[in-house]
């Protein structure tokens, strides 16, 4: 207890420290996401889109990518998705046209991650005509989407690199949502009079899908064999967690208006869905639930995964706590967490520790679908302030948006969101998506005042990523563990490294157990460094 206390004393005086400043426009960084709105309020024009950020030439130094929509009809000017290339000095260059990344299409989501082990991330991007995979070639992409297998046009949002079945080689699901097109686009109205966007339940679901990694740049599509391909899921956020503490990786799927579904790893290339019997399916009225965004992580060091559900206004964020029994319990209703975030219409969400107290905080990006709500709602904004929310210890969470600066106070129509160390300072930045609006990059100024360590893997018998590893650190101030993951947030993707605050501890014992049976463990360790682990040889740098 006095352990507990002590932390959250250190923390305090971090959190008056630290500051969200928007460097956007100072770091060269000038995108406006193009929903393609004409006034016909198609559905898709609420949704997009999602970014991220990634380490395109392997330099160490995180660059960054916005997904991009377009037009229905063309305009003149054509819509891409945005590639910076980070120049390491605060600034970025844009290299989107010799990128290879510059196509044109009504872009959701992004996922990243080295499909075929040879160093390089490579790029996932959903779209609402058909998905693409973009193979990292050195810094330029290549689309080898036809070649790959996978076929996906299918409304297509969030995605998750995960190795489900342990093979070395990860696999790929795709949240995908509802039965979509501009044919097929039904009239509905808030006030019986003027046409409003039309909420998920007037359209049919449209099944997520799973494609196993063969080898060879070569996917199969496993959805239905591997039991995730459900007809009545509208879904928009995957999560990848181990539920059970088994060492197999798990899926936590975010459905819109529909149950969420919790996917337990059966070990033998199929999934059993238990939402229902965990807790998580429902909202604590029974009720299905606007759900977007979505993270797992073990919040107060219980050695438990929990989950972050991003949900519509009038229904407040999802804190399920892991029971450790098969249970989950939301502990939003009853904390400052439910009472915050009321209101707000959540996308983005997920934990970080952004100022490295030791304990993981909360994030969420939040912005409504309908310009007009306030005329049905007075009390729901379009436009909206993300949430900030510092860990206190005992599970507890305050928040401290307004203490985090004016920028992070902006009110904007937010949907992606992720997080990495972009200046390599050592504390996480920020960097958030609009809807047909402009993207942000905000810098961490203050988080790097307490200690860190942040561990990026390379794995040689296991995926080259170390997705689905289990990272530990043990010091003076206690445990911590994270599994390395893909996919979380809201059509966005973080930096694959796992980050680590550590407070006022200077060194640590580190340890990695890999997804194939390998264990590592390296003592004295010393805090502030970003290291590289690798499978084989151990620490490399």
């Amino acid at each position: 207890m006095k352990r507990v206390v002590m932390l959250a004393a250190v923390a305090a005086c971090a959190m008056a420290q630290v500051k969200f400043t928007d460097v956007t426009a100072a770091a060269g960084i000038q995108f406006r996401h193009n929903a393609g709105k004409t006034g016909k309020k198609y559905l898709p024009e609420t949704m997009g889109a999602g970014c991220a950020f990634l380490d395109v030439d392997g330099d160490g130094w995180l660059d960054v990518l916005f997904v991009n929509s377009r037009d229905w009809t063309p305009r003149g000017k054509r819509s891409y998705p945005a590639l910076y290339r980070n120049n390491r000095n605060g600034t970025f260059t844009n290299i989107t046209a010799q990128s290879g990344l510059q196509v044109e299409g009504y872009g959701m989501g992004v996922a990243v991650g080295d499909y075929d082990n040879d160093g390089r991330d490579d790029v996932y991007i959903t779209f609402l005509e058909g998905d693409r995979l973009f193979r990292n070639e050195g810094g330029r992409f290549r689309d080898v989407t036809a070649a790959s297998g996978i076929k996906n046009a299918a409304f297509g949002t969030s995605a998750a690199w995960v190795d489900y079945d342990k093979d070395g080689l990860l696999d790929l699901f795709v949240a995908n949502y509802v039965q979509w097109s501009v044919k097929a686009d039904l009239w509905c109205s808030l006030d019986g009079a003027k046409k409003s966007y039309c909420t998920p339940e007037s359209y049919k679901a449209s099944p997520s899908k799973l494609y196993r990694n063969l080898g060879g740049g070569k996917f199969a599509d496993a959805s239905v064999q591997a039991g995730v391909a459900d007809a009545t899921s509208k879904s928009l956020g995957v999560a990848v967690l181990d539920v059970d503490g088994d060492s197999w990786p798990d899926l936590f799927v975010a459905n819109d208006t529909q149950p969420n579904k919790l996917y337990r790893n059966l070990k033998n290339g199929k999934f059993k869905e238990e939402g229902l019997a965990a807790g998580v399916a429902f909202g604590e009225d029974g009720v299905a639930r606007g759900a977007m965004g979505v993270d797992a992580a073990d919040y107060d060091r219980s050695g438990r995964a929990h989950l972050l559900v991003g949900n519509f206004s009038n229904q407040m964020l999802g804190l399920y706590h892991n029971e450790g029994n098969g249970l989950f319990v939301d502990e939003a209703p009853r904390s400052n967490v439910g009472r915050a975030s009321l209101l707000s219409l959540a996308f983005a969400v997920f934990f970080w520790d952004f100022d490295n107290d030791g304990w993981l905080d909360l994030f969420a990006a939040n912005g409504h679908i309908e310009e007009e709500i306030q005329r049905v709602q007075p009390k729901v904004a379009f436009a909206q302030a993300p949430h900030l929310f510092r860990n206190v210890g005992k599970g507890k969470f305050e928040e401290v948006t307004k203490a985090a600066g004016p920028h992070l106070q902006r009110p904007v129509v937010g949907r992606g969101a992720a997080y990495g160390d972009f200046d390599r300072d050592g504390d996480l930045d920020l960097l958030v998506s609009t809807n047909h609006g402009p993207g942000y990059l905000l810098r961490n100024d203050g988080g790097s005042a307490n200690n860190w360590l942040s561990v990026r893997l390379r794995g040689t018998k296991s995926n080259r990523n170390g997705l689905g590893a289990v990272v530990r650190v043990e010091s003076g101030g206690g445990k911590q563990a994270q599994l390395a993951r893909s996919g979380s947030s809201y059509c966005s993707a973080s930096d694959l490294a796992v980050h680590f605050g550590l407070a006022r501890d200077a060194a640590v014992t580190l340890s990695v157990e890999w997804p194939s049976g390998v264990k590592q463990r390296f003592s004295g360790v010393k805090a502030n460094q970003h290291l590289v682990v690798d499978e084989s040889s151990g620490i490399a740098r």
